[in-house]
């Protein structure tokens, strides 16, 4: 059973309520609104446990978040982040022995299985990510507001006997419902469902995420941990001549992602590449994260706070400098190390310091216009998370209910998009993506690509026409195939092991007595296996120039399943994208 699959915890729900909701879409919009009311609890829940352990382990006032904090006891800064890092690397470790796989995530889910993830794994995952971030690890908490909302609306998905695509998209709707109630911020929720967990945009899905985004954004408001807005100076109106700079910003963020990214991943090399065992690695993460954070507390959790407290505040330019060297290693370590998070919030507050770094370095310069500090903090916020995290339209919308400022969303639009486009030409990657990218996966974004893996050669073959051996002579091969009784031979050796394919109508040019069949052999190094994807099977009909080939049990065997054309390869795989076509157009 696939890892996606193994969910225990799977009920049915009643077989009328099953087959209104996957006859009406009405009742799959009561069924989104529902994930998304789920959505807004777990953000409230996890918001709650977070809040909790930072005032219980590091003395905090009630109402004062840690990043925010002017400063913290030198004892707990770095002893709560290492012993913190030792519960989770036990925690972790003894995981891996009960349930040896990778936890998937709503991206991957989406991507492969077709929106199946197990409910189990995903509190899992919400539960280590709070943890992380209540013992002060530099992580984002999106990962487990996503993975709750997500793998809640997999569950009830797969309770209700979902289509693959509408389960997919419920999915996607676990997610905006989340991080729209993280962010006080619907629309941004919205489109975090579409851009990075559906992958595709279309008018068919649109509806149920904008309600599960909604739902979730009111019941987080209800209960009361709503995120107010942004208080930052930001200009009535942006000067056409600025947007220049604006690009310029953009294309800054998209370089500075690159390059914590690729912190990142040098950092969970360093850790592979040492003997240091893998449960002990968070603990010496939350030691440098602990160290930073005695400098400077910003450096700590998630920076959600510190965002709000001094996106308007000015420093000096040497110590906005410091505290984003601070943050950028504490991140890398924190995630590097094995903490449980992601980027995303991360990099909202390291946007922010960039931004204004780069608001330092315009302020001097004498032809360029001095705009308030907040405005290149808030644009570069969003060009640096979406360098990292993707998603322009998301991020864009994030700084417009964020800010609640229309004025400056073009020139956020602007950066967000040429962040993406420099990511994407010198990178290639999101955050996530990238991750997938190091174990293996062929991930570019949530796209269903899953259906690819499953239309494999052993379900498209069909039975070899006609064998024969390599040593038969060609007189004989003339008499038993006689010319248009059939378009291809398999041969195979004496031993029974595949040879090569034989065309009867070359059988026929060949002149010259005693010679065997082996004289007409194609394609002896090229060969299927069963569970290639069709993807695969057509690359090497490509490199094989040829029209049809064997499928064998395996490279030492070779042993004769059966044959597949290259015609038939490509109508099933055009038969199917046309379908996805039709299901993601609602037709």
């Amino acid at each position: 059973m696939s890892q996606a699959r193994g969910n225990s915890a799977l009920l049915q729900a009643p077989r009328l309520l099953r087959a209104l909701v996957r006859a009406d879409e009405v009742w799959l919009a009561m069924l989104a609104a529902v994930v998304g009311v789920f959505g807004g609890l777990g953000v409230v829940l996890i918001n709650a446990i977070t809040v909790r352990l930072h005032i219980a382990l590091f003395a905090l006032p009630a109402g004062q978040g840690l990043s925010e904090a002017p400063f913290l006891d030198p004892r707990r800064a770095i002893l709560v982040p290492v012993l913190g890092g030792l519960v989770l690397g036990a925690s972790m470790w003894a995981l891996a022995k009960l349930r040896p796989r990778n936890l998937v995530d709503p991206i991957e889910a989406n991507a492969l299985y077709g929106g199946r993830m197990s409910l189990v794994d995903s509190l899992v995952v919400a539960a280590q990510t709070a943890w992380s971030n209540g013992v002060g690890a530099s992580v984002g908490m999106e990962a487990g507001y996503a993975q709750f909302g997500a793998g809640v609306a997999s569950w009830l998905g797969q309770s209700f006997s979902l289509r693959r695509n509408d389960l997919r998209v419920l999915v996607g709707c676990g997610a905006a419902a989340a991080i729209g109630g993280a962010f006080n911020a619907p629309l941004c929720g919205a489109f975090y469902g579409i851009e990075l967990i559906i992958g595709v945009y279309s008018i068919a899905t649109l509806p149920f995420v904008v309600i599960a985004a909604l739902a979730g954004t009111l019941t987080v408001q209800v209960l009361g941990w709503a995120t107010p807005p942004l208080a930052v100076t930001l200009p009535a109106s942006v000067p056409h001549d600025e947007y220049g700079i604006v690009i310029i910003e953009g294309i800054a963020c998209g370089l500075a992602g690159i390059v914590i990214m690729r912190g990142v991943t040098l950092i969970e090399a360093m850790f592979r590449r040492s003997n240091i065992p893998f449960w002990a690695r968070p603990a010496l993460g939350g030691l440098v994260v602990g160290l930073l954070g005695c400098l400077t507390p910003k450096a700590m959790s998630s920076g959600h706070s510190a965002l709000h407290t001094y996106i308007d505040v000015s420093f000096p330019f040497l110590v906005v400098l410091g505290i984003l060297l601070a943050k950028s290693i504490a991140s890398a370590f924190s995630i590097g190390a094995g903490f449980r998070g992601g980027l995303f919030f991360a990099s909202l507050f390291l946007g922010a310091l960039f931004g204004k770094v780069f608001g330092g370095i315009m302020g001097v310069l004498p032809f360029v216009s001095h705009m308030p500090a907040g405005f290149y903090a808030v644009v570069g916020m969003s060009g640096l998370a979406a360098a990292i995290v993707g998603g322009p339209l998301t991020m864009t919308f994030l700084a417009l209910e964020s800010t609640e400022n229309f004025s400056v969303t073009m020139a956020v639009l602007t950066a967000a998009i040429a962040a993406t486009i420099t990511v994407r030409r010198l990178f290639g990657y999101s955050f996530a993506t990238w991750r997938f990218h190091l174990r293996g996966e062929q991930i570019r974004s949530a796209v269903d690509v899953g259906w690819i893996h499953s239309l494999t050669v052993g379900r498209m073959m069909r039975a070899a026409p006609m064998t024969v051996q390599q040593q038969m002579s060609l007189a004989a091969f003339r008499q038993e195939v006689p010319l248009g009784a059939t378009q291809r031979v398999i041969v195979t050796d004496e031993n029974g092991r595949y040879a090569g394919i034989a065309y009867p109508a070359e059988a026929f040019t060949v002149t010259g007595e005693g010679r065997s069949v082996a004289a007409i052999l194609r394609h002896a190094k090229y060969f299927l296996l069963p569970g290639m994807s069709v993807k695969e099977a057509l690359g090497v009909f490509e490199e094989a120039e040829a029209d049809a080939l064997a499928v064998l049990d395996g490279p030492e065997t070779r042993q004769v399943l059966g044959l597949l054309t290259e015609q038939y390869a490509l109508r099933r795989y055009n038969e199917e994208l046309d379908r996805r076509r039709r299901e993601l157009s609602g037709e």
